[in-house]
């Protein structure tokens, strides 16, 4: 693009205004990171509003009357003789320009303050909206402790111990059997986190002949921190297992990756 061209356009002093749209201003500034010519340009026009914002605020105004005076063909002494010299300009010219000035930077401000005020009000409502899913989560949190603390106690719950197979030896689990509603809870905190693409895949088995049938994948694994996951299990089963299959889980259980085995207890 034409930088000289895009600098010369206008464009810049209306982003420093505060007079674009939400794009154009995303426009500008991605510009402004991409080319230190538009981003320095930008910063000589932020300057020179500030210089004259604050010359426009001096209390001492003696020195602007002495110029106007000068301007308009009045003599700067004291005298009480009226000069019959005509003046230069029209003074409504001058007071034209002053009161367009006045208004640039009142219009200029409030368009500042409006900015302001609407990232305040989203600040506000990002905070609120964080706080309600805090809160949220926290009651969850509270009722799935409750029910595990049920399960745990419960002495019709059956507790499955997941020994570590193989190369797996390391791991373990344990399974917490609800056999009246139907659903197990794992406790995985003995097995590591996946490698990428991985998943770990639950299994219930019948053992004769070895049949397995898939309770799903736990794609969660890495982002729960307590590694207790509630699975449906309709299954009349005889042992768990849980091996590691690539994402989207396997048909059948990829047996060298056996991670941990548990067989269901008739005591």
């Amino acid at each position: 693009m034409d930088i000289n061209a895009y600098i010369t356009s206008g464009i810049l002093e209306l982003y420093v205004a505060g007079a674009l749209s939400e794009k154009e201003n995303e426009e500008v500034y991605a510009l402004m990171q991409k080319h230190p010519e538009i981003l320095q340009e930008v910063l000589e026009i932020e300057a020179a509003v500030v210089k004259l914002t604050a010359s426009t605020s001096q209390r001492n105004n003696a020195h602007i009357l002495k110029q106007v005076k000068k301007e308009l063909g009045f003599k700067t002494n004291t005298t009480n003789v009226v000069s019959l010299v005509k003046p230069k300009y029209n003074w409504i010219t001058y007071t034209g320009w002053a009161a367009s000035v006045v208004l640039a930077f009142g219009l200029l401000w409030t368009v500042n303050q409006n900015k302001q005020l609407q990232s305040n009000i989203k600040v506000a409502e990002t905070q609120q909206s964080l706080l309600e899913t805090q809160i949220e989560n926290s009651k969850k949190s509270l009722a799935e402790a409750n029910t595990l603390i049920t399960v745990l106690r419960d002495d019709n719950i059956s507790r499955i111990p997941l020994a570590g197979q193989g190369n797996f030896v390391n791991t373990y689990a344990k399974v917490y059997w609800d056999k009246e509603q139907q659903r197990i809870f794992l406790d995985a905190q003995g097995l590591p986190n996946p490698p990428e693409g991985k998943v770990y895949q639950v299994w219930s088995l019948k053992l004769s002949p070895l049949t397995p049938t898939s309770l799903g994948t736990i794609d969660n694994f890495t982002a729960d921190t307590n590694k207790i996951f509630e699975i449906k299990n309709t299954n009349n089963s005889e042992a768990f297992g849980i091996t590691l299959e690539p994402a989207g889980g396997s048909a059948t259980p990829t047996m060298e990756y056996l991670y941990t085995l548990g067989v269901v207890t008739t005591g």
